[in-house]
Parts: C-alpha cells; sequence; structure tokens
C-alpha cells in the first residue's frame, strides 16, 4: 500500500497534503494499527474513508519485449494479472481463468514481442487471437509439473523412467545445441516405444474398468499415462512453444523461462498479504489486494493523486420516506382511548 499519510479531519471538503499523519489503510506492513496512530478504533474511524479510494494503472502504450502472465485464486475470487518480471502492467479480478476473463485484460495491453505462460488453454487460445504476432514461452516449471503429474516422481516402467528425464532435463538446456540433442533424443524414444503407446486393453479381457471408461466402451489404451505424458510434450513442441528463448537470446533479449517471477514475487506476496490481514471483509481484501498490485506498477508512488473530495467526505445518509398505510387501521398494539381501558370513574363505570 502506499504510504500516503496525513489528511485532516476537520475539513472533509479540503486534503491537507502538509501533514500527512494519517492515510490510506497501510495494509503493507505487519504491525497493528494501534502502533502508528494510537488506539486501533481511532485508527479505524479516522482512515474509514480511505477504503473508498480504488487504485487504477492508465495504459501507457508501451510495447513490451516480454510480460508473464497468469491468475491467483482466494476466497472464491481470481485476479489475472500481467506482469513484465519488473512492473505489473494491469489486472483484473474475475471467477475464473476463462477465455472471457482474459480476452478483458489482453484487450487492454499492446502485444509485446513475447509472453510467458504456464499452459492455461484459454489463455494461449486468447494471445493467439489478440496477439498473433507474439511468441509464446512455456513455463518449464509448470511442464515439469505435469510431467510428475502424469508419470509421478519414481515411475516404475522403463518407457515412463526415460520420458521422466526429458522433462527433467529441461531447466538444463543452455544453447541451440543442446535444444537439438534434446529435440533428437525425445524423437528417437517416440520411434523407440511407438508400439507400446498404441497397446490396447478389450474389455473381455480386462477385470475391473478403470476409472475413465465409459460404460459399453469395448477397449481402451492401456498405457494411458505414459500417452498423457508423451502427448503433452509433443503438443507444445509442435506448437514451438518449448525453446522460444532461444529465438530471443538471438535478438538480445533474455527472455524467462518460467513465471517464476510472477508466482513468487506477486502472488506469493497478495497470499501473504492476505495472511498478515486475515479477518478483512472481501471489499477490503480485494482493495488491499488492489493496492499491493499498483504499488508494483508503472505508477507505485502516486496513489496520493487518486484521492479526491468524493472519497474525503463521508457519503450521504438518505433516509426513505416513509410511508403512511392505506387501508382501515388494524388491530395494534398500542394504547388507544376508544379501546374502553382508560381510567373510568364511579362504580362499575358509572358517574351517578
Amino acid at each position: 500500500m502506499p504510504e500516503l499519510r496525513g489528511q485532516q479531519h476537520r475539513c472533509p471538503g479540503r486534503i491537507d497534503t502538509k501533514n500527512r499523519a494519517e492515510g490510506l489503510p497501510r495494509l503493507a506492513t505487519r504491525s497493528p494499527a494501534a502502533d502508528h496512530f494510537g488506539s486501533t478504533r481511532t485508527f479505524r474511524r479516522r482512515t474509514q474513508w480511505c477504503w473508498r479510494v480504488a487504485p487504477t494503472v492508465s495504459a501507457t502504450g508501451e510495447i513490451h519485449d516480454q510480460i508473464m502472465l497468469d491468475g491467483t485464486y482466494f476466497n472464491g475470487w481470481c485476479v489475472l494479472i500481467a506482469y513484465t518480471g519488473e512492473k505489473v502492467i494491469h489486472w483484473l479480478w474475475c471467477d475464473r481463468e476463462k477465455t472471457a476473463s482474459w480476452t478483458a485484460l489482453i484487450a487492454r495491453i499492446p502485444a509485446p514481442r513475447y509472453a510467458v505462460v504456464d499452459g492455461n488453454g484459454p489463455l494461449t487460445t486468447v494471445i493467439e487471437t489478440l496477439w498473433p504476432d507474439t511468441r509464446i514461452q512455456r513455463c518449464f516449471f509448470h511442464i515439469r509439473q505435469a510431467g510428475h503429474r502424469h508419470l509421478t516422481r519414481n515411475p516404475s516402467l522403463p518407457a515412463n523412467q526415460e520420458l521422466l528425464r526429458f522433462y527433467q532435463a529441461l531447466p538444463r538446456v543452455d544453447s541451440r545445441d543442446h535444444a537439438a540433442a534434446w529435440l533428437a533424443a525425445f524423437a528417437s524414444w517416440e520411434a523407440k516405444w511407438s508400439r507400446f503407446l498404441k497397446h490396447r486393453t478389450r474389455a473381455k479381457d480386462a477385470g475391473a474398468r478403470p476409472a475413465h471408461v465409459r460404460r459399453g466402451q469395448s477397449w481402451w489404451y492401456t498405457h494411458l499415462r505414459t500417452r498423457r505424458a508423451y502427448f503433452f510434450l509433443s503438443r507444445i513442441i509442435a506448437k514451438g512453444h518449448l525453446f522460444t528463448w532461444l529465438d530471443a537470446a538471438d535478438e538480445g533479449i533474455e527472455l524467462a523461462r518460467t513465471t517464476n517471477a510472477l508466482e513468487g514475487g506477486i502472488n506469493a506476496g497478495i497470499k501473504g498479504l492476505l495472511r498478515a490481514h486475515r479477518g478483512l471483509s472481501e471489499g477490503h481484501a480485494r482493495r488491499g489486494v488492489d493496492w499491493f498490485l499498483f504499488e508494483r506498477s508503472h505508477q507505485a508512488g502516486t496513489g496520493w493523486s487518486l484521492v479526491g473530495p468524493e472519497h474525503w467526505a463521508p457519503p450521504k445518509r438518505v433516509r426513505a420516506p416513509r410511508e403512511e398505510p392505506v387501508g382501515p387501521v388494524e388491530y395494534g398494539t398500542g394504547f388507544s382511548w376508544e379501546d374502553g381501558i382508560g381510567i373510568q370513574k364511579g362504580w362499575g363505570g358509572r358517574s351517578g
């Protein structure tokens, strides 16, 4: 959060920038509010207006060499983030990563020369549609995670053991010669195990059906995990998304091969912020994340310019007009002399 402190609470229509003693909630700090502004209750009351300031970044039109794109989730919300490796360019709140969400974010950003992604299907499709000239580099870390998911970390079949080594060797490829050797070895593995990949299990010869087999299906591929791991790599190779960083190096651009800078620097920072300030309402949590990202954008340190009198002045409460009842008066619980329960004089209600 920006260190914007100091307003004069006695003048709601004016902002005093000379004596900044208080201001936008300092969510970036882990220390209690009372350490900075007296009691916690006083701090909350005097900075309540700050939550109405919504940080937004303005488009610069700059064309970047590379942009990392990823989404992170919390409490049923997803925030999509575009990051250069140094600065946050833009972000967007949505319910999940889908084509409409990525389209709304990417449409706001000029096409970069390269995009580093984790392999999310809708994201890749949107980039190819809106940024047709942008080259894609798949994150090596997520590729390796997919290999472990399909093959496990300690596969027992020889074919799987050899295939897993291709996943593990990717981060060690550091030149075009090594990349060519890796691709040649992968093609050799494909030729060696091509028949193995086509092994089928007949329903009449099998016992229990695997969970993925449909009812009435007469056969299925025996080594499904191996096929998934193989086709996962082969599709990335066919699209040219595996060694894009080598083409960037030829142009003098040091292209990231992972989205670790975004995952570990921005996404992890968001999760740490929400842990440090757990208990925030949903609206305040989202506003805190907005300021976290704003302070890592090209507009960092300019948050004070976003504050206006409409944020400083408390919103006026408008009372709803009292509606008079329509129709005959119904029985109620109020007192009425007409009910005959008032004070009576004389014996038995008689005055004589």
